[in-house]
């Protein structure tokens, strides 16, 4: 009588495919505000200290709107606001005791459907 053929166990199979793409699925770039500020520079020819101090602006513009409450729209980009969170009960994970968590204030990003469209 011949003896049943060995199996792999479903888990090592299971661990062996997400270890493979893990090192397939590369890691996401992401770009500073230093780099598009030499790319804005090379492509307009302006001085890389000029674009450097723009887009900064641009940040401490974003965030003193957002500050005040207002809705921020870049057009192609999306829509940043404020949206106020209200006070919860929780659950601490360590000891499962019910935890009070405060009220707070959280940004929301809802990418605009040009965004969506190019992704």
């Amino acid at each position: 009588m011949k003896a049943p053929a060995a199996k792999k166990s479903t888990k090592a199979a299971a661990a062996s495919k997400t270890a493979a793409a893990a090192k397939t699925a590369a890691k996401p770039v992401t770009v500073t505000l230093n780099q598009m500020a030499k790319a804005l520079s090379e492509s307009h020819e302006m001085p890389r200290k000029q674009t450097t101090a723009l887009l900064n602006e641009l940040t401490s513009m974003i965030q003193k709107h957002l500050k005040k409450g207002a809705r921020v729209r870049i057009g192609g980009i999306g829509v940043l606001q404020v949206r106020k969170r209200p006070a919860r009960m929780g659950r601490n994970p360590a000891t499962g005791e019910p935890i009070k968590i405060k009220a707070s204030k959280k940004i929301a990003f809802r990418p605009a459907k040009e965004l969506k469209e190019l992704l």
